[in-house]
């Protein structure tokens, strides 16, 4: 069960990075040379779920065909990250030993194992080795820092990885309960989709894996003592702890990334504005998909609202928070109420001062992203300086 577990979660990971890379290009040269890895490495899981679930040993070929082909995976992406090419006795090796342990994946019988199994392994191990021996060569100063990072975390993977696959291969022979390369998968895919969330830095992303592999092994050194479950119940607990802490972080750093890549559309919005009409600038930001649905409010709109007080109210805050609103008096928090409440809105910035315009805004993803909060503001900046440039008497808003 526990390997079921695991193979399903890295199948997550897996399709998480695949997700976070097709969203920005699937045709980059590098992220179609590490689609192509993720994608052989989701049929290997594929195939180990499969042959748990049904029991079909032909299930093997998918098992054994991708295993063959992830060293040449490897070295393509390496390849593409080092922006050089491998030596060609390096791509011959590889790329014929792919292709003939491919083959040899149609004969899923165990009859000619353990044999093929020790050189299959074998074979991982020197495309591993070589991968990591061009990363460690590699002209550190014809790379950006970008790129030097991710090169660095792709080697740490592969450090991670040659342990944990050579496990696979010789789950029999030393005794492993289950097979543990779904950790190494998890742990890619998770420096991966970070090196995306560049504000967070590359010394804290590392800090933040040792933390996680720590706390795995201390809470399931911990839960295997009390229990006293034995060798065997260490290594199954910590491997369903690290796995679980892994694709939390997996799921809620893509979630984080979509965020920040949605609030830059904000940033975007601003760059390609050609406008200097104010209501056309914000009729183009009402057709952004995070702040969709925007309604730009006349001054006729707000008809029965005192002008003293809502030039108080957008002079100590021209941009609205349902979730921190400003004391200013009981009227003037009456006025904020209502305009929260007549355009359901969680924000509401002041777009013009005269006409006034207003523009309220559904946006609940905002109380979670600061930056955005930031970008938010700075859009309202935008649209008052291009209304006043534009001049009181020409911007006529119509709603």
């Amino acid at each position: 069960m526990t390997q079921l577990f695991l193979s399903c979660a890295a199948l997550i990971g897996l399709f998480v990075l695949q997700t976070v890379l097709d969203r920005r290009d699937p045709w980059e040269p590098i992220n179609r040379r590490f689609l192509f890895g993720v994608r052989i490495t989701m049929v290997l899981f594929a195939g180990r779920v499969l042959m748990i679930l049904t029991g079909i040993e032909a299930f093997r070929i998918l098992i054994l065909f991708a295993a063959a082909v992830i060293p040449l995976a490897v070295l393509i992406l390496t390849e593409g990250l080092l922006r050089r090419h491998a030596p060609p006795l390096v791509k011959t090796v590889i790329g014929g030993g792919a292709v003939a342990f491919a083959i040899s994946s149609l004969w899923y019988s165990e009859s000619i194992d353990p044999t093929r199994l020790f050189a299959l392994l074998g074979f991982q191990l020197l495309g591993f080795i070589l991968s990591g021996w061009l990363i460690v060569m590699r002209d550190k100063a014809s790379l950006s820092i970008n790129e030097n990072a991710m090169v660095v975390r792709l080697g740490l993977s592969l450090i991670l990885f040659i342990p944990l696959a050579a496990g696979d291969f010789l789950l029999l022979y030393i005794g492993l309960p289950i097979q543990f390369s779904a950790l190494g998968v998890l742990i890619l895919c998770w420096l991966a989709i970070g090196l995306g969330r560049t504000h967070l830095g590359h010394r804290a992303t590392l800090v933040n894996l040792g933390v996680m592999v720590g706390a795995a092994l201390i809470v399931g050194g911990m839960i295997g003592t009390f229990a006293q479950l034995g060798r065997d119940g260490y290594l199954l607990t910590i491997a369903a702890i690290m796995t679980t802490l892994f694709v939390v972080a997996i799921l809620n750093d893509a979630r984080a990334l979509r965020l920040e890549e949605q609030s830059l559309g904000l940033l975007n919005q601003l760059a390609t504005a050609r406008t200097d009409d104010p209501m056309t600038f914000l009729r183009d930001l009402q057709n952004h998909p995070l702040v969709e649905g925007a309604v730009v409010v006349s001054e006729d709109s707000l008809h029965g609202l005192q002008d003293d007080v809502l030039d108080k109210i957008f002079c100590a805050a021209p941009v609205l928070r349902r979730t921190d609103p400003p004391q200013l008096g009981a009227v003037a928090d009456d006025y904020i109420t209502y305009l929260f409440e007549r355009y359901s809105a969680t924000h509401v910035m002041l777009a013009m001062s005269r006409p006034r315009v207003l523009v309220a805004l559904a946006m609940p993803s905002l109380s979670t992203s600061p930056s955005a909060e930031l970008e938010l503001q700075v859009v309202q900046r935008m649209a008052a300086l291009i209304a006043t440039r534009e001049g009181p008497d020409d911007a006529k808003p119509t709603r």
